[in-house]
């Protein structure tokens, strides 16, 4: 990056989010999305009155002509909308729920799949069991329509020895169906060795 460049991003980020999310140079643009997704992974409180200050410049920033600065929103606006379905859908009524796995599915689309993880790593932690049945089930979705390409094995490997030892059994039983899914795209031995190497001595008989 030039010095010019830097001149310009640092005395950029004294200007309002608005100036910056709609600078006409792109680098500017670029770098506020960045701030903005760093700024929602900090805000722990769905409360939080910024995100209704700042949330109504997604539907601009994700339009951006410019595929980097797109691709930085996109990242940005899918933190803040996958945390807060985790948070407050997936305990919903059946249609909410269905309607909450459809807006996972559309990030692992639009090639958001580390932010639709992560909410995914949280979601299984959901003190309310019948909101990880759901998570289990659109983690299964996800890979069936996209493969083990998209959407990388190896996190969802990650999660099944927690899953499996869950104290609610349709939690245990979901997990079932999203462990055949992973043997079909990268055969059973690697699917076993994690499991047997990380869950409970007393769970493997």
């Amino acid at each position: 990056m030039s010095t010019e460049d830097e001149k310009l991003l640092k005395e950029a980020k004294k200007l309002p989010w608005e100036d910056r999310l709609l600078h006409k140079n792109w680098k500017v643009r670029n770098d506020a999305n960045i701030d903005l997704a760093a700024l929602f992974d900090s805000i722990t409180d769905p409360k939080d009155p910024r995100i209704r200050e700042l949330g109504h410049f997604f539907k601009k920033t994700v339009s951006d002509s410019n595929a980097p600065v797109q691709d930085k929103a996109l990242d940005a606006f899918a933190k803040e909308v996958c945390d807060a379905v985790v948070a407050k859908c997936l305990t919903g009524r059946p249609k909410t729920v269905e309607k909450a796995q459809m807006v996972f599915m559309l990030w692992v689309e639009l090639e958001a799949v580390d932010v639709f993880l992560d909410a995914m790593e949280k979601a299984i932690k959901h003190k309310v069991a019948k909101a990880v049945v759901p998570a289990i089930d659109v983690m299964f979705q996800a890979l069936s329509e996209f493969g083990s390409k998209i959407v990388p094995p190896k996190r969802l490997l990650k999660m099944l020895p927690e899953l499996f030892d869950h104290q609610d059994q349709n939690v245990r039983a979901s997990s079932k169906g999203l462990t055949l899914e992973l043997c079909r795209w990268i055969g059973r031995d690697p699917v076993k060795s994690i499991l047997f190497e990380k869950m409970r001595d007393t769970m493997v008989c």
